[in-house]
């Protein structure tokens, strides 16, 4: 596995691929790899040439109270794990490696953005636009994994990928859980003893609110199931349980249309975000 640090280096390499026809599937992360990054590799791994992964994390995304300094970093430990999933080449650039200049130009997401995870953190999904973008232009793409738990984001991406015809495909996957059902994430190791044995039943809430849903079809019924479920049973504080269509993230849901059931809550030390699809098939 190559490891590269400096956009020149990685263009180089990208450019010996691109040149030989291959495929190349690009994983971006910002490390503290888990079960969920390894199986979008996989993915990568079986449906194209040459696999290429980041690790960076963003400071754009981040707002000012939030964990960028505690966020969880073992670049050794990524390094190993990327090496034994099949990464051909990992890159991980340094902050002013990626951001050397600000001549004052952004990027916003729109509406989407204005639901779900971003009500509560403003200008978060500005920063992932920036960083993908980036990302998009060094990397060159086939096409980009990204994985479900982070559905929300996973919607804003494809939305640019689609209105600003990105030469490049999305693909989506699976949201990889612990035995009892809590969704991988680095933020994980940040609960405490009492709050990862209640963590799980944030999915379990899901599940039971998606099943009233598909009783009736009723949007606060659902929700409300989720509520109650999660209020009495764990010591998180809910930020939000919304049900709204996917993926334009509105409350004009339909029988024809996806939804998405999310739920965030917060524990002493993290956020756990989760959430679950249902299409027009009840599936």
């Amino acid at each position: 596995m190559i490891q590269v640090q400096l956009i020149k280096e990685l263009k180089e390499y990208i450019k010996t691929q691109r040149v030989s026809g291959k495929s190349i599937g690009f994983v971006p992360t910002m490390g503290y790899l888990h079960e969920g990054h390894i199986s979008l590799v996989k993915q990568a791994r079986e449906e194209n040439d040459y696999v290429v992964m980041s690790i960076f994390v963003n400071p754009a995304q981040f707002g000012p109270n939030e964990d960028l300094g505690s966020y969880p970093r073992d670049l050794e430990r990524d390094t190993k794990l990327a090496e034994e999933a099949g990464v051909d080449l990992l890159f991980f650039p340094q902050v002013n490696e990626m951001y050397p200049q600000d001549g004052g130009i952004s990027i916003h997401a729109g509406a989407q953005a204005n639901v779900l995870c971003g009500a509560s953190r403003p200008g978060h999904f500005d920063g992932v636009l920036k960083v993908v973008t980036k990302f998009f232009h060094l990397v060159e793409p086939t096409t980009v994994y990204f994985g479900q738990k982070d559905a929300q984001q996973l919607a804003i991406i494809e939305t640019m990928v689609r209105d600003y015809n990105f030469p490049l495909k999305v693909r989506r996957g699976a949201t990889v859980r612990e035995p009892d059902g809590l969704a991988k994430s680095s933020r994980n190791v940040f609960l405490s003893k009492a709050e990862r044995a209640h963590a799980p039943i944030i999915h379990q809430a899901i599940q039971l609110g998606i099943e009233q849903y598909k009783l009736n079809q009723n949007i606060e019924q659902a929700k409300q199931v989720t509520t109650q479920h999660i209020e009495n049973a764990i010591s998180g504080k809910i930020d939000y349980v919304e049900l709204l269509s996917y993926p334009n993230l509105t409350t004009d849901v339909s029988n024809d249309t996806t939804v998405i059931l999310a739920v965030a809550v917060f524990f002493e030390k993290a956020r756990l975000i989760d959430n679950i699809l249902l299409d027009r098939k009840g599936e």
